[in-house]
């Protein structure tokens, strides 16, 4: 069985896949006039530039139990996007792909930076508000009313809600569980216990209790892990040269001894480099547009803008800096074949950390994956749910049964956060894998169909023309 389900991963996840990404990246790129560079000044102005300027602007403004303010729909996507990925995820394409898949997972950000524009752009046009006040949007959303074609925004919805009970809740429950058992003694059982418990509490609150949570937990966490992350660089900084030689040498080398080993060698780094980039920013998925969905007095170019610093956040700094540190503890701590000595990720990063800051360096990356993971299960709750409630719409239109499966979801999803703790999860890892691969198929076709609907900010065009 664990085989079958490799070679479908492999089909799903296979050049043609990573050619897809790129190229709906690389159509958007170009029809912005490669905003994501040339608009740098525009899109972080309006961002992170924006956030005091916008909390000025909403003091004393009530808003509703079903809505959320920009930078709180920011903070929760970023939850959802900052999680495992980063750290052990970024391991396993060093690992795999050698320094030169630091490169290419900047070429997937980069690109992909435009993808999640244009996917968060196109569900902002889209959404629509329940009779209840909630606000429904994301790929399934433009998929049926956009593109007409409610089958496959049914197929999209189906396929997120088997990513949030694998990825979303099961995979990063484990990664706790098992973090806080090798660092911390932990029963898998009492963490399963405390996970549980602690998710279920913030998830009852709804969105806004969500989105409050991953706005005060996101900003400080990622601010201690990227403050420690540079001093551990800037302690060595003398090996950064070599390192960035390294990184650039082995993502574009053409050949190495041995002719074709070479090529081999070349095409694992782009590999492992371009699908973890993906993998930890997740442009291209769709899951940013339905993340955005909440927000209140924006307008489309601005969440698309707030997607582009999210996928920018996630893989140029933060998965850039872990990836540096574990080059440099590499360097210190095993020499050359550092790399290749420990094959769990979360491990290796671990011990980078440590070879500069000792046990602090541990308890680092095991407060980081335990905080990212934590955030990314609240946050993948209201992606699933809200594609599991556009299903049950499509089902029946009785009130008393959508509230009756929108509960039957809730348990199911605490159940998985529990059994995520308690289990061993290879075969969970492969099959939520292949669920965020097919996701990604419906979204960039119906994405690339809708391109010539998605505008970029007007002044930046103005002077590009």
């Amino acid at each position: 069985m664990e085989s079958i389900i490799e070679n479908l991963h492999f089909l799903v996840w296979g050049p043609w896949t990573l050619f897809l990404f790129l190229g709906t990246g690389l159509w958007f790129t170009i029809r912005s006039g490669f905003f994501q560079f040339r608009g740098i000044w525009c899109w972080w102005g309006e961002t992170v530039g924006s956030l005091w300027r916008d909390e000025e602007e909403q003091k004393g403004e009530k808003k509703s139990e079903s809505s959320i303010t920009r930078f709180q729909s920011a903070c929760t996507a970023l939850a959802a996007t900052i999680g495992t990925g980063n750290i052990a995820g970024v391991a396993t394409a060093l690992t795999a792909g050698g320094p030169g898949a630091l490169f290419w997972m900047w070429v997937s950000a980069a690109i992909g930076m435009m993808t999640a524009y244009g996917e968060t752009y196109l569900g902002q046009v889209y959404r629509y508000r329940k009779p209840d006040g909630e606000w429904m949007c994301g790929p399934m959303v433009y998929m049926s009313r956009g593109l007409k074609c409610p089958a496959l925004g049914t197929l999209y919805a189906a396929l997120a809600v088997l990513s949030s009970l694998g990825m979303g809740s099961m995979v990063q429950s484990n990664s706790i569980s098992g973090t806080l058992q090798s660092g911390f003694g932990m029963p898998l059982m009492v963490s399963g216990i405390l996970v549980t418990g602690l998710s279920g509490v913030v998830i009852l609150g709804g969105i806004r209790r969500i989105s409050r949570v991953s706005e005060r937990l996101m900003p400080v966490s990622a601010g201690i892990y990227v403050a420690f992350s540079l001093v551990v660089i800037l302690s060595c900084w003398e090996l950064l040269p070599d390192i960035f030689y390294r990184i650039f040498k082995e993502a574009l080398r053409p050949q190495s001894v041995g002719g074709g080993v070479g090529g081999f060698l070349l095409s694992r780094s782009v590999r492992y480099g371009l699908s973890r980039g993906v993998f930890s920013n997740e442009a291209g998925l769709g899951s940013l547009a339905v993340l955005h969905g909440a927000a209140e007095d924006t307008t489309p170019e601005q969440q698309g803008m707030w997607a582009m610093f999210e996928v920018f956040f996630d893989t140029i700094i933060v998965c850039t800096l872990t990836a540096l540190v574990i080059l440099c503890g590499a360097y210190y701590g095993a020499g050359s074949g550092g790399m290749t000595g420990t094959s769990d990720g979360a491990a290796l990063a671990a011990h980078a950390f440590s070879v500069r800051l000792g046990a602090l360096g541990e308890i680092l990356v095991s407060g980081a994956m335990v905080v990212f993971a934590f955030a990314t299960i609240i946050a993948w709750y209201y992606l699933g749910r809200q594609t599991f409630v556009y299903l049950v719409e499509r089902l029946t239109s009785e009130r008393f049964l959508r509230k009756l499966l929108d509960g039957a979801y809730l348990i199911c999803y605490m159940l998985a956060v529990y059994l995520g703790c308690v289990s061993r999860l290879e075969t969970v890892w492969l099959l939520s894998d292949l669920w965020n691969g097919l996701m990604a198929y419906p979204n960039l076709l119906a994405v690339i169909w809708m391109s010539r609907q998605v505008r970029f900010p007007g002044r930046l065009m103005k002077k590009i023309q």
